[in-house]
């Protein structure tokens, strides 16, 4: 696959939320911002790692997901708290693997063992966006019901794991503007993340713990 990749800094916040929670008014977080219409989407991931899972220990998340605007492959390296690195590829063909240059990327983890997948996650996301009053977009407000499974031998019993998230991505505005839509989704009673992806609370929750037939 010789297409470039395309980077950029991800800086977001995430919380845990009971499926009857209720996303309160987020306009007004800012001078004269306001809150666009919900959109629906639908996106699918597969996440690749090691069979012990070693960029999930490192923090790195490794995924093909369809869906949204944008679909293709994400490569998601930590650099602080809240905040990863994230590079893309395009979707190509799912039977032809990780590409080659996000591989090489995450060779020093993984060393010599295959890239295979670990987990799928479906998520039904509703996306308010924030905008100024300029109508310029300062972050996006995901509120995600997932469903993840790990695969495990043929004859196992289906085992998914669903919850509820809300995740607050900063796009053109400034910090202020997630401290404040913190505070208001706290109110609210929405709890900071205990997990850093969704991949995380994912192999974290039983029964998806570990990874089988490794």
């Amino acid at each position: 696959m010789g297409d470039r990749l395309t980077e950029h800094v991800e800086t977001e916040l995430k919380f845990e939320v009971g499926p009857d929670f209720v996303v309160p008014d987020l306009s007004g977080l800012a001078d004269g911002q306001t809150v666009r219409q919900p959109e629906a989407r639908l996106l699918v991931a597969s996440y690749f790692d090691t069979s012990d899972l070693r960029l999930a220990e490192a923090g790195i998340t490794l995924r093909r997901r369809t869906g949204g605007s944008d679909a293709g492959w994400h490569l998601k390296l930590p650099v602080g708290a809240g905040t990863r690195r994230e590079l893309r590829a395009p979707l190509g063909d799912a039977s032809a693997g990780v590409p080659p240059q996000l591989a090489s990327l995450v060779a020093t983890w993984a060393r010599d063992e295959p890239l295979r997948v670990v987990a799928t996650l479906e998520t039904r996301r509703t996306v308010r966006l924030l905008v100024s009053a300029s109508g310029q977009a300062l972050a996006e407000v995901a509120d995600d019901l997932v469903t993840g499974q790990v695969p495990g031998p043929p004859d196992a019993p289906p085992g998914p794991v669903t919850w509820r998230e809300i995740e607050v991505e900063l796009m053109s505005g400034g910090p202020e503007i997630l401290a404040a839509a913190r505070t208001r989704l706290a109110a609210a009673g929405a709890r900071p993340s205990s997990a850093a992806s969704k991949l995380a609370r994912l192999l974290g929750a039983p029964p998806a713990r570990s990874v089988p037939g490794a």
